[in-house]
């Protein structure tokens, strides 16, 4: 049992069960003991590979994206450019690298990383060695007067979620409790009116279970707001549907699926992200969305082909067949290129984000 693991069971013992959120947020965050505060999450050595982990083209297209939707705003000559969960800093040293040769655009651009966690703030610190970003633990510290241009991958997944569950008597909330032998186990609370989920009565049926995540949505709201007034763009980029119910918590470790009650700190935690409760939450603040699109889709729009044939030209034995593999993973409908899904957010005067449709 893990020292977390201990911790929650006392907690539970003491309060009574827990929700899957707060069993998330501490997973993946207690100071001491939670995942990204111990763990090497990223990489072939660590639990999950991201797109800029795999390819630079991923980040380069990203930048170039970002870069035209600043000019066609009309170049502002200040603005934020913020990424959320930044990871070890690799997506957003290869926006900046890219985008080194866009007129004006580097001077104007103040650098925001929206990150939680002290040691991943280290590294994205040794990451980015010529730059000077401001940190944030939360959205709601970005700056609220000029315009923000957000990148966003994979990081509405990790956000922490409630499950519900329906009976004939209304919903019960999955909570994490201790099961007979002492281990940390799922459970249904007692059934009680839940007025935030009176709507998802028409369209269910007993015995359904459905994910909410405040915290997702929060976000948004507050990133669509200043999109709304000041200008700018957010792309979203994660793995998920539009409108999808079932259970989708999970846990990986090691490349590998695994319990996410067996080892709590030791597993990286996520769920899919429901993209239809981000679009509706930009759409309510006045905040244009565009059209939900497969990663593959956009990244061949953006020219990902082209410039995976120009990198070729230098390429050759392991490093042309790695190349090769990489392009396919981030685009190909049996990959990434399905899986992952990415949304737009942009001012309702203005053109969507390039590679995507209004």
């Amino acid at each position: 049992m893990t020292e977390l693991a201990k911790i929650l069971r006392r907690q539970i013992e003491a309060t009574g069960p827990i929700t899957l959120a707060d069993y998330m947020s501490a997973c993946l965050l207690h100071p001491k003991h939670g995942y990204y505060t111990t763990q090497d999450a990223l990489g072939v050595d660590g639990d999950f590979t991201t797109a800029p982990e795999i390819s630079q083209m991923f980040g380069e297209l990203i930048g170039l994206c970002v870069a035209q939707s600043w000019m066609a705003q009309g170049a502002p000559d200040r603005f934020a450019l913020v990424e959320l969960g930044p990871g070890r800093g690799t997506l957003i040293a290869d926006i900046l690298r890219a985008t080194m040769q866009v007129p004006g655009f580097q001077a104007a651009a103040d650098l925001h990383l929206v990150e939680a966690s002290d040691r991943m703030r280290q590294l994205q610190a040794a990451a980015l060695p010529a730059h000077h970003p401001t940190w944030h633990d939360t959205v709601e510290t970005l700056p609220e007067d000029i315009p923000v241009y957000v990148i966003a991958n994979e990081f509405f997944d990790a956000l922490p979620i409630r499950q519900f569950q329906r009976d004939p008597k209304g919903w019960r909330e999955v909570m994490v409790g201790i099961s007979e032998d002492g281990s940390l186990q799922r459970g249904l609370s007692d059934a009680a009116p839940i007025d935030a989920l009176n709507s998802r009565l028409e369209d269910t049926e007993p015995g359904a279970l459905i994910e909410t995540c405040a915290h997702g949505s929060a976000v948004v709201d507050a990133i669509a707001r200043r999109i709304a007034r000041f200008g700018g763009m957010a792309l979203f980029v994660d793995y998920g549907g539009w409108h999808s119910d079932g259970d989708t918590f999970q846990a990986v470790r090691g490349h590998r699926p695994v319990g996410p009650f067996d080892e709590p700190g030791c597993a990286d935690l996520t769920a899919h992200v429901d993209f239809e409760a981000l679009a509706r939450a930009a759409l309510i603040v006045g905040c244009a969305v565009s059209q939900f699109t497969n990663q593959g889709v956009f990244l061949e729009r953006l020219g990902i082909t082209p410039r995976a044939q120009s990198l070729a030209k230098g390429l050759a034995g392991d490093a042309l067949t790695t190349h090769v593999a990489a392009h396919r993973r981030l685009t190909h409908p049996d990959e990434m290129g399905s899986l992952f899904k990415v949304l737009g957010l942009y001012p309702a005067s203005e053109s969507p984000p390039p590679g995507l449709d209004p």
